[in-house]
This record gives structure tokens, C-alpha cells and sequence, in this order.
């Protein structure tokens, strides 16, 4: 019995980072997280409309392939109806090196067509694939931008013993509010990893399914390294109290 469960749906996760995208802006309305959050949100509109609009293009493509398929196999099953008809009925040629050249150039008359056919049958998939590693290609790159912004969002340095030198950066937060940074930048990688499944839901193609496999590993490492930062700063927060 099917419960709805079966599948990631688009206007879940777009609720989420939208909800998400709000919590954001009413905390940090000035900060470069918050317009990250609305291009990730964005891009996710782009990921949930594109199954769309692959499918009504695919579709044409599909058809005019289909078409040259055909043109193809019955050009080819032409000329080798009329080498068998040069061969049988007019007697054909008169010397076995003729024959085997006759031979050669039928077999790759059939190879090459055998090429072009499995060339064309392919384009539809090839052209899915590569929007949506175009699309993945964007969600991974925000997945670094993302990593930027807490890069340099060390808790260390709001210990009382941390001596800063001329060059080292402020945070400019507090506890309290570097601890929702961080846990904003953490869910918004979450994200990155469900917009990126979303890609995969319309599709069974192993070099897309890897990539967001990729891309959720490379989420997901990224955020275990920001839930050690909040270990670090729930531990120096005792400290100072």
C-alpha cells in the first residue's frame, strides 16, 4: 500500500528552506548567510521545476531521435538489399578478393549504423544527465560558500585566554548568537544534500546517482565539522561561567 513516503518530494524541502531562510533573516538579516540562503532556495525552485521541463523537452527530443533511427535502419537495410541484389542476381563480382571486399564494406555499413543508432537512442539521456549535473555543479559549489561563512567562526577566540594578533578575525557574535550561526550554516548544508537527492528522484542514471551521493557525503562531513565547533563553544562557555 503506498503511504507517500516512497520518495522525496520537492515542496517539502522547499517549505523547509523557506521556514529555514526566515529563521535566518530574522536573526542575521544583515550577514552574507542570509542572501546564501536565498540563492540555495533559488536553486532549489530550479531543481524542482526541472523534471518538468526535461520532461516536456525530452520529450521532442525523444521523438526526432526516434525518427532519425528509423531514416537510419531503413537507409541501411536499402543498401545492403541492394549489395545482396548486386551480388545474387547480376552474378556479382568475379574474383574472391572482390567478394571479401564487398563483405568488408557491408559489415561496416552495419557497424557504423549500429554506432549512429546507439548514438541517437542515448541523446535524451545524455541531455537529462547533463542538466542535472549542471544543477548538481551549483549545489556543490554552495556547499563551499556555505563552508566559508563558518570557516573562520572559531570558538576559541571568544575564550578570555585567546590573544588575537593584528591579523585575526573578528567574529563579531556572541555565544549565544555564534551558536545559532553555526547550527543555521549546518542545516542549510542539510539542505544542499536534500535538494541535491531531489535530482535523483527522476532519475536512474549512475553518474548522477554518484555525484549526489558526493555531494551528501561532502555535505555531511562539512556539517560534523561545525557540530565540533559547537562542542568546542558549549565547552567554553562553561568554562567562562
Amino acid at each position: 500500500m503506498a503511504t507517500g513516503l516512497e520518495r522525496l518530494e520537492a515542496e517539502p524541502v522547499l517549505t523547509t528552506l523557506h521556514q529555514l531562510r526566515e529563521r535566518i533573516g530574522a536573526r542575521f538579516p544583515e550577514r552574507g548567510l542570509y542572501a546564501v540562503s536565498g540563492d540555495l532556495l533559488v536553486l532549489a525552485g530550479h531543481v524542482a521545476t526541472s523534471s518538468a521541463r526535461q520532461r516536456d523537452r525530452l520529450r521532442v527530443v525523444r521523438l526526432g531521435s526516434r525518427a532519425v533511427i528509423v531514416l537510419v535502419v531503413a537507409i541501411t537495410g536499402l543498401l545492403l538489399v541492394f549489395a545482396v541484389r548486386a551480388a545474387v542476381v547480376d552474378g556479382g563480382p568475379a574474383h574472391d578478393i572482390e567478394w571479401l571486399s564487398l563483405l568488408e564494406s557491408g559489415i561496416n555499413d552495419v557497424v557504423f549504423a549500429a554506432i549512429g543508432i546507439w548514438f541517437l537512442y542515448t541523446v535524451p539521456e545524455r541531455l537529462r544527465r547533463s542538466d542535472s549535473l549542471a544543477l548538481l555543479h551549483e549545489l556543490r559549489s554552495l556547499a563551499h560558500v556555505i563552508d566559508m561563512h563558518q570557516l573562520n567562526k572559531d570558538p576559541e577566540r571568544l575564550r578570555s585566554s585567546f590573544k588575537p594578533t593584528a591579523v585575526s578575525p573578528t567574529i563579531g557574535l556572541s555565544f549565544e548568537e555564534l551558536e545559532h550561526y553555526l547550527d543555521y550554516c549546518s542545516e542549510l548544508l542539510s539542505m544542499v544534500g536534500k535538494t541535491a537527492a531531489l535530482c535523483a528522484e527522476e532519475s536512474r542514471d549512475a553518474v548522477v546517482l554518484d555525484t549526489v551521493s558526493t555531494i551528501e557525503t561532502l555535505t555531511t562531513g562539512m556539517s560534523r565539522e561545525i557540530w565540533q565547533k559547537i562542542t568546542v563553544l558549549n565547552e567554553v562557555r562553561r568554562s567562562g561561567a
